[in-house]
């Protein structure tokens, strides 16, 4: 008898990577949270209710922008990848191949013994926490675009909520916000990487403008250092102790960033721990060094559309697990020392990873 996993309403939706029509490696689902997103799972795009549903979606592609909301068809079907059955087409409409069942099984569409594949519609809300379940019929695809053409828009259901997230004024003093700088302007700075991650390989850094524009500078002048941390452990951590219950006791990446107007600085969508090499990260600490320039606001775009910005000295902390993003700076320069805490637990882990990197390339 078929056994399927099930989810229902309010349930979060499980993470994942794989293949899919838009990205040379494996896509990171985990990273389309901020909208609301269509999956379906079929066993092929050539079975008939699967074709029919797939030309209804395309045939309204127009509620699906990739802001309002977004469609990703989930295939069991070698055939639609390697004969390119299957497209993007984009804004809006990806699809995945999943041969391997690593995504039918938590989702149900797949027999957990078998593998055997039916056809289901989830909808997922911008928190990535399903809304909606209807599993394949005749009518399941005009049902699911009724559906669609209802939502609103992603900042209109609630999840405009606070965030959870600190805001902490006087975390440096404007003399040493003033010193932090003018270490900036001495040292220099370089173009900014972007962590990424194949399935199996090792993290490494790459350049991306389309999604980050920014400069970096590793502060190297230990008494400087020495005070960062003096400061970060006084004002920041008892913090995170009081609100998140969190013994923080390991900080890293001791850098001063750079987001300016002439290149419209910024940082798209992303979470602070998601590939080996910063799995340990546990809380972000972004401390802004001045005032008198526009955008470079934090948003959060799970929970909604406000814009955090701390004054001259004042800080945003936030678990790195938070999908955030910064707002493209439209005027002046936005600097800012970016750290990371973790704890002696996470420590173990980058010393794992670490360890696995060295291994792989040796």
């Amino acid at each position: 008898m078929p056994s399927f996993e099930a989810l229902f309403v309010g349930d979060p939706a499980p993470w994942f990577r794989q293949r899919c029509t838009t990205a040379r490696g494996d896509y990171t689902f985990d990273m389309i949270a901020g909208r609301f997103i269509i999956l379906y799972f079929f066993g092929s795009s050539q079975e008939g209710l699967a074709s029919l549903a797939l030309d209804r979606i395309r045939a309204q592609r127009h509620l699906f922008d990739d802001k309002r909301a977004s469609f990703f068809g989930v295939s069991a079907d070698p055939a639609d990848e390697t004969e390119a059955r299957l497209q993007a087409e984009l804004p809006g409409i990806r699809h995945f191949f999943d041969v391997d069942g690593a995504v039918g099984r938590p989702y149900g569409a797949r027999d957990k013994e078998t593998g055997e594949a039916r056809g289901i519609w989830y909808v997922l809300d911008p928190l990535l926490r399903v809304r909606g379940v209807l599993l394949d019929g005749a009518d399941a695809a005009e049902q699911v675009l009724a559906l669609v053409a209802r939502l609103p828009q992603p900042d209109e259901v609630g999840l405009d909520q606070p965030v959870p997230a600190l805001m902490l004024p006087d975390v440096f003093e404007p003399e040493f916000c003033a010193r932090l700088m003018d270490y900036l302007a001495r040292s220099g700075s370089t173009p900014s990487g972007v962590f990424t991650q194949a399935a199996g390989g090792p993290s490494e850094a790459v350049t991306d403008t389309n999604f980050k524009r920014r400069r970096d500078c590793t502060i190297r002048d230990p008494a400087l250092v020495g005070q960062v941390q003096a400061r970060i452990i006084r004002r920041v951590v008892p913090e995170i102790r009081k609100v998140f219950q969190f013994e923080a006791s390991r900080l890293e990446r001791l850098i001063l960033a750079s987001y300016d107007a002439t290149d419209r600085g910024c940082f798209g969508p992303h979470r602070d721990n998601t590939v080996s090499a910063t799995a340990h990260r546990r809380f972000a600490v972004s401390v802004n060094l001045n005032d008198g320039f526009e955008g470079g606001e934090l948003v959060f775009p799970e929970f909604g559309t406000r814009r955090f910005r701390p004054p001259a000295g004042g800080a945003v902390v936030f678990s790195c697990s938070l999908m955030h993003a910064v707002m493209p700076v439209t005027a002046g320069r936005r600097i800012a020392c970016l750290p990371f805490v973790y704890d002696e637990a996470a420590a173990l882990l980058k010393k794992e990873n670490r360890d696995k990197a060295v291994a792989a390339g040796s």
